[in-house]
C-alpha cells in the first residue's frame, strides 16, 4: 500500500498555464538526490507518511538505491517543458515522486490491482501538479499492465486535501477504512479511493 503526503493547502488549486507535468524514472545521481530532499526533507510533507522528514542528503542517496530504484513503478514528478535531466533554463524540475505497488496476488497466481501514492514539495502545493500527476501515472499503469483492474489509494482522514487531489484526478471515494494502518506509532483512520477499468471506459480514457 502506498501512502499520501500531507496535502495542498486549503487555498485555489487552478492549473498554471504555460507548466507541463510529466514523469520520468529517477536516476541514481546527485541532482535527482538533492532535488529529493526538497519534499523528503520537510516534516510538513512527511507528516501523513510512514517515515520521518530525512535530515541529510545522504539518506535520499540511500533511498533511491534501495527503495526507488528496484521499485516495480517509481517515477519522477517534473515541472517544466524539458525532461527533467538537465540543467537548462528550459529543463524541467524535479519536485515530487509518485509510486504504483502491485498488490500481492491471488492464490490463483493473478494480479488484478495496485495503490497510487505521491510526494510533492511544497513550493508546488495548490498548483494543480500532484492532481496531474495522479491522472498521468494511473494513464501510464493501466496502459501498461494489461492485468490491472483496480487502483485504489488511501488518504488520512485527516488530510482533506490529500482527498480532494485523488477525487480531481477522477478516483471515486469508497468509505473510510477506521485503525487502516499505524503510521509514526498511532493507529490512523483513512478514507478509501479507487480507479477501475470500466470507470475509465465510461470516462472516455
Amino acid at each position: 500500500m502506498e501512502l499520501q503526503q500531507q496535502g495542498d493547502p486549503p487555498r485555489a488549486a487552478a492549473e498554471p498555464t504555460g507548466e507541463v507535468v510529466t514523469l520520468r524514472e529517477f536516476m541514481a545521481s546527485d541532482a535527482d538526490a538533492e532535488a529529493f530532499m526538497s519534499w523528503a526533507s520537510d516534516p510538513l510533507v512527511a507528516l501523513f507518511q510512514r517515515r520521518d522528514a530525512f535530515e541529510h542528503v545522504g539518506q535520499a542517496r540511500r533511498y533511491i538505491f534501495d527503495h526507488v530504484l528496484p521499485h516495480p513503478w517509481y517515477r519522477a514528478i517534473c515541472v517544466g517543458s524539458g525532461s527533467g535531466s538537465g540543467s537548462g533554463s528550459g529543463a524541467a524540475v524535479v519536485v515530487g515522486s509518485i509510486s504504483v505497488k502491485p498488490a500481492p496476488a491471488e492464490a490463483d497466481g493473478r494480479l488484478f490491482m495496485a495503490s497510487v501514492g505521491y510526494r510533492v514539495a511544497r513550493a508546488q502545493w495548490g498548483r494543480g501538479v500532484a492532481t496531474r500527476a495522479v491522472r498521468a501515472a494511473a494513464e501510464d499503469v493501466f496502459a501498461a499492465w494489461p492485468w490491472l483492474r483496480r487502483l485504489e489509494a488511501v488518504a488520512d482522514v485527516e488530510n482533506p486535501a490529500s482527498q480532494r487531489v485523488l477525487e480531481k484526478a477522477g478516483f471515486v471515494r469508497e468509505g473510510v477504512l477506521r485503525k487502516y494502518i499505524v503510521l509514526k506509532g498511532r493507529p490512523r483512520d483513512m478514507v478509501m479511493f479507487s480507479l477501475v477499468d470500466t470507470d475509465r471506459v465510461a470516462g472516455g480514457r
